[in-house]
Formats: C-alpha cells, sequence, structure tokens
C-alpha cells in the first residue's frame, strides 16, 4: 500500500513527519520514542487541515513531545565498557574491520562487532545489540522457564495448559482463561528468586483469576509470606532493556 510522507518544520515543535497512507482511516498524531511526532491521514485528505490541526494541539504536542525526550534519555546505550550478563551469557561488544553488525554466539559469549568507521552509539548498532541480547534470552527462556512451571505446578498440585515464551512489553507473565501460561524472555535478566515468584504468581492464576485477597492468600503461602515483598521487589525492574 503507497505511504506518501513530508518532513515539516513546525515553529516551537520542530520536524513534523506527515504521512498519507491508505491504511489510514483518519486524522491522528502520534509521538514515539525516536520517532518523534507523526501525523497521518487518509490520502485525500486536505494538507491545509492538516497543518491547522497541529497548530491547534501545539500544546499538547509539546507536553507529551516533552515526556518523550525524558524517555529516550534513559535509554540504556550499550558500549564495549557496558557489563551485561543473563544466567548463561555476557555480552562483548567489539569495533572490527567490517561494513556490517555481525553477531556471534559462542561458548557464553554474545559478541557483538560492529564496523570502526561508525559509532556504538548509532541506532543500527544499538538496534543490532538488542536483538541479539533478546535473542539468546529467548532461547535461555525457552529452556528455563518451562521446566520452572512443571516444577511448581507439579509441587503445587497446579494445572495449566501451555507455557509460550514472548517478549512482552509491560508484562513479566500472564496466564489466559484456558490456563496457558505466558512468560516474558526478560525474566532471564532477573535474580532467580524473583523469576520462581512470577512463575507461582501466574500459577495462582490458574485458580484465582484475579488478584483478589484469595489469590493473595494462595501467593502469600507458597511464597512464605513474602508476596508482598516480593511484588514490591519486581517494580525495581524494567520489562525492557531500555
Amino acid at each position: 500500500m503507497p505511504v506518501k510522507t513530508s518532513l515539516i518544520h513546525i515553529d516551537g515543535i520542530g520536524p513534523v513527519l506527515f504521512k498519507s497512507d491508505r491504511r489510514c482511516k483518519r486524522l491522528s498524531i502520534r509521538i514515539k520514542p525516536f520517532e518523534g511526532v507523526v501525523v497521518m491521514f487518509p490520502p485525500g485528505y486536505s494538507p491545509h487541515k492538516a497543518l491547522a490541526f497541529v497548530e491547534a494541539k501545539k500544546s499538547w504536542i509539546r507536553k507529551n513531545k516533552a515526556r518523550i525526550e525524558e524517555q529516550e534519555k534513559a535509554v540504556t546505550i550499550f558500549d564495549e565498557t557496558t557489563n551485561f550478563r543473563t544466567r548463561s551469557f555476557q555480552l562483548k561488544i567489539e569495533k572490527a574491520p567490517r561494513d556490517d553488525v555481525r553477531l556471534i554466539l559462542n561458548s557464553g559469549v554474545l559478541k557483538v562487532l560492529y564496523p570502526q568507521h561508525i559509532n556504538v552509539a548509532d541506532a543500527p548498532v544499538q538496534n543490532a545489540i538488542r536483538y541479539g541480547i533478546e535473542e539468546v534470552m529467548r532461547i535461555e527462556a525457552k529452556m528455563v522457564l518451562p521446566i520452572k512451571v512443571r516444577t511448581f505446578a507439579r509441587q503445587y498440585h497446579f494445572k495449566f495448559n501451555k507455557v509460550f515464551i514472548k517478549n512482552m512489553k509491560s508484562r513479566w507473565g500472564s496466564c489466559s482463561s484456558v490456563n496457558n501460561i505466558n512468560l516474558n524472555l526478560h525474566l532471564m535478566r532477573l535474580p532467580e528468586h524473583l523469576v520462581d515468584y512470577v512463575v507461582l504468581h501466574e500459577l495462582c492464576h490458574t485458580v484465582e483469576k484475579n488478584h483478589g485477597p484469595g489469590f493473595w492468600r494462595l501467593l502469600n503461602e507458597l511464597t512464605g509470606g513474602k508476596a508482598k515483598t516480593l511484588a514490591a521487589e519486581m517494580r525495581q525492574y524494567r520489562t525492557t532493556l531500555y
């Protein structure tokens, strides 16, 4: 489907990308980290009306743009000094005489080789590093997490359907209405006792489908009275690498 774009500088906002796309049903404004301000509208929509809409929404755009820019500042930049490891691998980043970014996993080391002529902070390098880390964690999680679910289910007499490993942006885990257990591959970055807590949390949802008193009573029994303490400790960690 054809997409037409124009980048226009708007006083008080900066560059705004206008996109006409057949998949778009109405005029809308989108602001995301590292994507800037994007105005979407269907083909045939008046460019003058789109510009007027942006002018009318300037205050809202500035407010949300400032919030997004704060998020961008919190982004983790991986470089040669980064000390990043999970239970089975560590990250090693090196410049190399090459034209592309190369990922090599061997003997517990995820090596990232990037071209000498570009900056390690550049988006293509950082995106490749994050992709590599997440794919290795996915492999690791598939080896570790289903075993934990089965072990705890047998130990505490829970019944579940299937286990799925996912790259979830806002949750560490979930339990579906048919008792499928979904677990975030980023659990591989957490201490062992918190991984156990998340697995037990989701298994409890096979019995208690909400976070009512019955759920917390059950989870508390399984964690030796530490359910609320562990829940608070979980809030120290983010589900994303940045």
